[in-house]
């Protein structure tokens, strides 16, 4: 089967193509660098051709509340017409656990408009949410840092490796579409603060983390329920203490 993977060369999407050419599979990793561009069109009918299954795990350069946006209605203006014209029959798209609920922030409301531009579409689709990765938790330390404080909330969250990710969506790549969307995660909950801190405490970061309810999320107001799956979402195995010790 012809699998062609957007974002093919990123973070998740070097990971898909590898899991889905180790089952045996046709996979075109369609970015930047293989000449690809979804912004302008150039490039993506070329890569559909005899494709039955879209994998996008692309991102926006920028988080820029107009440019965010902008990139991921462009990109599924010039993607999801295209799917449909060359018989491509499962659309499957990276998106985030707590998109509906945070859309105070810019980049939650560019990941719904997204959702909804493939809801509306005429390509069968799933829409795998993930939870944050461990890969990231270093970033939300720098968001909220100051000086050597990290003021971070209480909130939880339920963090998943990008490995166990990737492994996900190649299921549901070779699988039915669901039209509806299915949540993957972690297998612990664990509270922001307390996850900030365990890593910089594991890569001997000397910054304290200072809990405060009142910080935010790169700039959004969270609670419990913002950043944690809805019931029976589908967990990967790897646990955050043993990432940290792996690294």
């Amino acid at each position: 089967m012809k699998i062609v993977v957007f974002g093919g060369s990123g973070l998740i999407g070097t990971k898909v193509v590898n899991k889905l050419r180790e089952r045996g599979h046709e996979v075109v990793a369609a970015s930047l660098t293989s000449g690809v561009n979804l912004l302008t069109g150039a490039g993506v009918a070329e890569a559909l051709k005899g494709a039955e299954v879209v994998v996008d795990v692309t991102n926006s350069p920028s988080f820029e509340d107009k440019a965010v946006m902008s990139f991921f209605e462009t990109a599924a203006r010039n993607m999801l017409p295209a799917e449909a014209a060359a018989g491509v029959k499962h659309h499957v798209a990276l998106s985030v656990v707590g998109t509906d609920r945070l859309l105070a922030s810019g980049y939650f409301r560019a990941k719904m408009a997204q959702e909804n531009l493939i809801k509306a579409s005429k390509v069968p689709f799933t829409i795998v949410r993930a939870t944050q990765f461990f890969e990231f938790v270093g970033a939300i330390a720098q968001s909220g840092a100051d000086g050597q404080t990290v003021r971070l909330p209480p909130a939880m969250m339920q963090p998943i490796v990008s490995d166990d990710v990737a492994a996900a969506l190649a299921d549901v790549a070779v699988a039915k579409p669901l039209n509806g969307t299915v949540e993957i995660a972690g297998p612990e909950p664990i509270r922001m603060d307390e996850l900030v801190r365990r890593f910089l405490g594991a890569s001997r970061d000397a910054r304290t983390v200072t809990t405060d309810a009142k910080a935010t999320y790169y700039g959004t107001a969270v609670n419990d329920q913002s950043l944690t799956p809805g019931a029976h979402p589908r967990l990967g195995p790897t646990r955050f203490d043993d990432w940290l010790r792996a690294r």
